[in-house]
């Protein structure tokens, strides 16, 4: 999970911003965790003390980008530069400020996991989060995300099996306080 940024447009890092009683960052993992995605990588930046000091976040491994005001790539870096030495065969992206987003949508995308899949959700034709990156994709990911850009040039030179996901989730993601959808019933 990317969950670096400083939130500017929102006015503060959105890993911390409070939702239907949890964190951005605890529901986004949650989400995660409910869906098979294991390790649980979740890579801080701006606010990493206080994601931290505040979030629950059982069986996540909190990574720190320290290059984190360079933008979404350098998160991605980090990220992948994790799991270089683990098994895993394929990797879920998926930025923490995507609460629309549910179990059913990321395990979709992870039914195609596999060394040289990638793959992606979609909303009504348009691309989204979670993006699922086969290792075999890891170092022309790695090379080509600088920026806010993440992993979207690699993704643009490259054919990617796009998954429906309009039906089970919400692909927007949260910019501005205004943006935030109602939450969800308790």
């Amino acid at each position: 999970m990317l969950a670096a940024g400083a939130g500017r447009r929102f006015g503060r890092p959105k890993a911390l911003v409070s939702h239907g009683g949890r964190l951005f960052v605890e529901s986004a993992a949650a989400v995660l965790a409910s869906a098979g995605c294991a390790p649980l990588l979740v890579v801080v930046g701006a606010a990493g003390a206080e994601v931290r000091a505040r979030a629950s976040l059982p069986g996540a491994r909190v990574l720190d980008n320290p290059d984190w005001a360079s933008g979404m790539g350098s998160s991605l870096r980090v990220g992948l530069a994790a799991l270089a030495d683990s098994a895993a065969e394929a990797v879920v992206v998926l930025p923490v400020d995507m609460p629309g987003i549910t179990v059913e949508a990321v395990r979709r995308v992870t039914a195609l996991a596999g060394p040289d899949v990638l793959a992606r959700a979609s909303f009504d034709g348009v691309p989204g989060h979670p993006v699922l990156l086969g290792r075999r994709h890891w170092a022309g990911a790695t090379e080509l995300a600088v920026g806010d850009a993440g992993a979207r040039d690699y993704l643009r030179c490259h054919p990617v099996l796009e998954v429906p996901c309009g039906d089970v989730a919400a692909g927007a993601d949260v910019d501005r306080p205004e943006d935030l959808p109602a939450a969800p019933e308790a």
